[in-house]
């Protein structure tokens, strides 16, 4: 495991050199002529700082070993609950009192883009999940970093399994549907897998299934939404058939903790969740749980595709010290010193080298994220999503509770989300 104190020295000098020699990838976009112009040297000045939940606790500290290596920056980082954040921005950025840097939630980006500054083409993000990377960017402009990541994969209780017949993931889509029936007739299941079928976020809960058929949510150049595609009503046959054949409860407890107690009870033994989910199980499942069940990859159709989210970092355009903000946010990035953020918060490093540090890479569950993030996709970064994101929550229901055909359900999402634009 690496410790803070072990690279304090090598990280930041390897930061401040990719501030001054390294250059940003081609297909991040970005403004390069109205992003800042970085010095060469250590960091100076004040600093603000905003982060929210756990990291905004834990950013304090950590940041310390920025300032040891820097010591004319002075950085005061202020916690913001998640519940008050949104509110928050919104006031700074009407009164002109924004933070020089903040972490961003992806699905924020296109509503406060405007005021965020384009990354520098000295900062290098070449190294990035790709998916995580379309986070990021705002009408082809990279407007932030991608610091930490999320992704969705399968949990499987593998106790349960081999009593169902089975002794790996299921690979396939088709695989999938059998292992969860199997799962119900053979091992004592209700149920053979949760999926979202209600409420908010379910339909972005379940956007691994269109994606891994070959789906997009808009065109290639995002210009129009392709909600009612052959794809996306293929994918969504497929997915309302667990509902309609039984395999999975349309009426499912969505109270918190619910899903996780179905899953160690075994009731419900397959579930599709992010890496908080292991946390969450440990505490639940006790000593030895972590042996009954494993992690695999989305099943694939046409590809294993699944959700990309995370957080992003983000300097505003009203900052009075961008070349500060912007050497802080390539040192949090950094592989280095992503692994040590992961050591004290648990947030997965969107640096794809990071991954092949052992605390990561032994960890069999935990290196199935790592594989996972190699092939993701995002919701898209324009304004409208929030709106057609929730029009398509509503519409799931009625595929999945109703039982309303795909074709019609989806046919009327195109026009809901026509109507409401692009952003």
């Amino acid at each position: 495991m690496i410790r803070p104190a072990a690279r304090v020295a090598v990280v930041t000098a390897l930061a401040l050199t990719a501030l001054t020699a390294c250059g940003r990838s081609d297909d991040t976009g970005g403004g390069a002529t109205d992003a800042a112009t970085l010095s060469e040297g250590a960091a100076s000045g004040e600093l603000t700082v905003w982060a929210m939940g756990a990291e905004g606790e834990a950013l304090p500290d950590f940041v310390q070993e920025f300032t040891d290596a820097n010591p004319d920056v002075d950085i005061e980082v202020v916690p913001i609950p998640w519940d008050a954040a949104r509110d928050k921005f919104q006031t700074a950025i009407a009164a002109g009192t924004t933070p020089d840097v903040a972490m961003m939630g992806t699905t924020w980006m296109a509503e406060f883009g405007d005021a965020f500054a384009p990354v520098p083409d000295a900062i290098d993000t070449s190294g990035i999940f790709e998916g995580s990377l379309g986070t990021a960017e705002l009408d082809g402009t990279a407007i932030g970093v991608p610091w930490y990541v999320d992704t969705r994969v399968l949990y499987y209780r593998t106790d349960l399994a081999e009593q169902a017949g089975w002794t790996e993931a299921p690979a396939t889509q088709e695989d999938l549907k059998q292992m969860a029936a199997d799962m119900q007739a053979k091992a004592g299941a209700d149920y053979g897998i949760r999926l979202q079928s209600a409420g908010n976020d379910s339909f972005q809960g379940s956007l691994w299934a269109p994606w891994s058929n070959g789906a997009s949510l808009m065109n290639d150049d995002q210009t129009e939404w392709t909600l009612d595609s052959p794809e996306m009503v293929e994918a969504y046959e497929y997915y309302a058939s667990f509902f309609s054949d039984g395999v999975a409860n349309a009426s499912a407890d969505r109270s918190a903790g619910a899903q996780e107690a179905e899953f160690v009870a075994g009731t419900t033994p397959m579930l599709i969740d992010g890496p908080f989910m292991m946390g969450q199980l440990a505490t639940l499942g006790g000593e030895g749980f972590e042996d009954k069940y494993a992690t695999a990859r989305i099943p694939a159709g046409d590809s294993s595709t699944s959700f990309a989210g995370g957080s992003n970092l983000v300097v505003f355009q009203d900052s009075d010290n961008a070349d500060a903000a912007w050497k802080l946010v390539d040192w949090l990035t950094q592989p280095d010193v992503q692994v040590k953020w992961y050591d004290v918060t648990g947030d997965l490093p969107s640096q794809q080298s990071a991954w092949d540090d052992p605390s990561l890479a032994d960890d069999q569950k935990l290196a199935v994220f790592g594989e996972q993030l190699e092939d993701t996709q995002a919701p898209p970064v324009n304004t409208a999503w929030v709106q057609v994101g929730a029009a398509a929550d509503s519409v799931l229901e009625r595929m999945t509770v109703s039982g309303e055909a795909p074709e019609e359900a989806l046919a009327e999402l195109q026009q809901q989300a026509t109507s409401i634009g692009v952003g």
